[in-house]
């Protein structure tokens, strides 16, 4: 069967997808997109985490024929989806609204040759330092929260969301949102200082705009 649905922003087709294929495998294997990460396929280690009509799904879980007209954002487009929706202040909030230069999203060719880039132009992909990420993105580099990277794409979906919908969030609701999420590299401490730091940079910049 052929399936349409929408990815960061950008309409997609798959062709000849079969009854028990997972968004997951369309997502890495047919659209060439690798962020959402393939471990535990049964839905507990939240790695293969993504936004499907705004909402956090384990795409291991979800059949490929679901997502038919639906609109799902990965990882890949965590940082376009972020942009579009502070500057349309939460108006998009699915992520497909169309930027001030006319374009709708992240393309799959752009997903594909995601690399960080510094602001300054000064290269430095090393550490991520000085490029342009989501705001939980860079809280996760800033807070030292990314150690093997296999968990971090399905943290970060999570807690962008989490953020979206509770900016002000406490220690016992960043836990509960990131509970689907494991980590089996060490402590999750370094994960929540993140999701802290986002949360207060995010509260600094909604006062210093209340100001302005």
């Amino acid at each position: 069967m052929r399936v349409n649905f929408t990815v960061n922003g950008r309409p997609q087709e798959a062709d000849d997808v079969w009854e028990g294929e997972s968004l997951l495998y369309v997502l890495r294997e047919r659209l060439g997109l690798p962020g959402s990460k393939n471990a535990c396929e049964q839905g507990e280690c939240g790695s293969c985490t993504v936004r499907l009509d705004g909402v956090p799904v384990c795409s291991c879980l979800v059949a490929a024929g679901q997502v038919e007209g639906r609109e799902v954002v990965t990882v890949e487009g965590l940082a376009d989806f972020a942009k579009q929706r502070a500057e349309h202040s939460g108006a998009c909030g699915t992520g497909a609204c169309g930027s001030a230069d006319g374009k709708t999203g992240t393309s799959l060719q752009e997903a594909h040759g995601w690399s960080a880039r510094p602001a300054d132009g000064v290269s430095d992909s090393q550490t991520g330092e000085g490029t342009e990420l989501s705001p939980i993105q860079q809280a996760f580099i800033d807070a030292g929260a990314v150690q093997c990277g296999f968990c971090t794409p399905g943290l970060l979906v999570a807690a962008d969301e989490m953020l979206e919908r509770n900016p002000s969030p406490s220690d016992e609701d960043i836990r509960e949102a990131l509970s689907g999420n494991l980590c089996r590299c060490t402590g999750y401490e370094k994960i929540l200082d993140a999701v802290r730091l986002a949360a207060a940079r995010q509260e600094r910049q909604g006062l210093q705009e209340g100001v302005a």
